[in-house]
């Protein structure tokens, strides 16, 4: 294998949750020695992928001390001593959180966001901070400040972003799931890219207290994980509960191949189209045929996150402090911010209360709509624009032109990788429910994952899985 393509960077890999709380109940494992197994897999992705910003290695043994005294009484809570990453967008007390910023270097917060603390108080263990873009402000967690996160599958091209440390972190090994946020596809485009699964709760499920913001209305604190199962497992947290019974027979499937006006590339395009061949026998898969639905959908985004990502700048830092501390892309960002006016924002807020009432519409025949998560696998490092037949644009229309629309209406969406072919990049499946519907997405995403994880390991045992 190509020396820019290892296997994996760490091992023994981290296993899954389930499979860890098991050998931790069992006592197989102490929680001390799983988690300094994960906190040496992320020093080496620190080093050799900037997978990890900050690595809290005596705070986290800490809290496995505690967790083995807790087993060992007899009174472990439901993740007791699972080691989790943290995106460096979310506050961690006592743990560096610079944002993804040279402008916060040395900060420590005082309290944990709202969405650590509810892991926390069930026993789940941060091991550090997963690195960001900038402010979260980019699709390939790029920084000229701490060095550009690789993808671990090939070290010349992005993770993906802007949660691109957690997805890198967890496709090399060095943990089986953590938190991440998604205002675009943040959680969605590194998972995508990365062969793991990235899951964006409805809009409002999970609280944003703690959480650095990048644009309020469309922000979502998110999950990922190497399977569903994982993803889940830190869901049911925050009471996203999958359904008592299994997947109904009668589960209806929208297909949407494409979103106009960007084609997908031939790797993805075959990728789901097996896929989608596979889901044919067990679910009801129709067309999802709605012309004009996403119309005007990509720019109203763009305006509403340059209008609030610029407010919640400006309001906090002088213009010296911007351009002497922020990285020249959000600078960049903020200049355009101010061009904006608010007939601008009134305008792109009403595109969006369109579209959600037509998503909604279009959406009241089937239960879930699958499609590419993107409509390409993972550019090259420093990569500014894309190719895809005979449409052209820059990396961040390609990676974000799939997965937007759906923080736009606050729709709930995970992707779950696609089967690649041994020696090709992943791509993503993306499956969207309608508001509310979490629990019952978590559960089609893991039949359908179960589906395409069978179908692969029957045509191809070389085939990389992620279970």
């Amino acid at each position: 294998m190509n020396a820019d393509r290892p296997p994996s960077l760490v091992a023994p890999r981290a296993p899954g949750l389930r499979h860890a709380l098991a050998a931790l109940a069992a006592r197989r494992i102490t929680a001390v020695a799983l988690t300094k197994q994960a906190l040496d897999a992320a020093q080496v992705s620190k080093r050799e992928l900037h997978a990890f910003a900050a690595i809290d290695r005596d705070g986290a043994l800490a809290r496995a001390a505690e967790s083995d005294a807790r087993y060992a009484q007899g009174r472990p809570r439901p993740l007791e001593g699972l080691p989790i990453g943290i995106k460096d967008l979310i506050d961690t007390q006592g743990i560096e959180t610079s944002y993804g910023s040279a402008a916060w270097l040395g900060h420590l917060p005082t309290a944990d966001a709202d969405v650590v603390r509810a892991l926390t108080e069930l026993g789940a263990i941060p091991i550090g901070k997963t690195a960001t873009h900038e402010f979260a402000w980019g699709v390939t967690t790029a920084s000229a400040a701490f060095g550009d996160t690789l993808n671990p599958l090939d070290r010349t091209r992005i993770p993906g972003g802007s949660s691109g440390g957690a997805a890198a972190a967890i496709a090399c090994g060095a943990v089986a799931a953590g938190l991440g946020t998604d205002t675009g596809g943040s959680v969605r485009i590194p998972a995508a890219l990365c062969g793991v699964v990235g899951f964006k709760p409805t809009f409002g499920a999970l609280p944003t207290r703690g959480i650095f913001p990048l644009a309020p209305t469309l922000d979502h604190p998110g999950f990922l994980g190497a399977t569903v199962d994982d993803v889940a497992m830190l869901a049911r947290a925050f009471h996203i509960d999958m359904p008592p019974h299994g997947v109904p027979a009668s589960v209806r499937l929208g297909v949407l191949r494409e979103i106009v006006p960007v084609p997908l590339d031939a790797d993805v395009a075959a990728a789901f189209d097996t896929a989608v061949a596979s889901l044919g026998p067990i679910f009801a898969c129709t067309t999802f045929d709605a012309p004009g639905l996403f119309d005007g959908v990509f720019e109203a985004f763009a305006h509403i996150v340059l209008t609030e990502g610029g407010v919640g700048h400006f309001r906090h830092n002088d213009t010296d402090r911007i351009a002497t501390d922020y990285g020249r892309e959000t600078i960049d960002r903020l200049e355009r911010a101010k061009t904006l006016t608010l007939g601008d924002y009134a305008r792109a807020q009403q595109t969006r209360r369109d579209f959600t009432a037509r998503l909604y519409r279009a959406m009241s025949a089937v239960d879930c709509l699958v499609l590419p998560t993107c409509p390409c696998t993972a550019p090259r490092v420093g990569q500014a624009s894309i190719d895809i037949g005979d449409w052209s644009g820059t990396v961040r229309e390609a990676l974000m032109i799939y997965t937007a629309p759906f923080n736009v209406a606050g729709f709930p969406a995970i992707s779950i990788p696609l089967a690649a072919p041994d020696g090709r990049l992943p791509a993503g499946l993306q499956i969207v429910a309608k508001p509310g519907h979490d629990g019952a997405l978590l559960q089609i995403a893991q039949q359908i994952e179960r589906v395409l994880h069978a179908d692969a390991s029957t045509s191809s045992p070389t085939t990389r899985s992620t279970q």
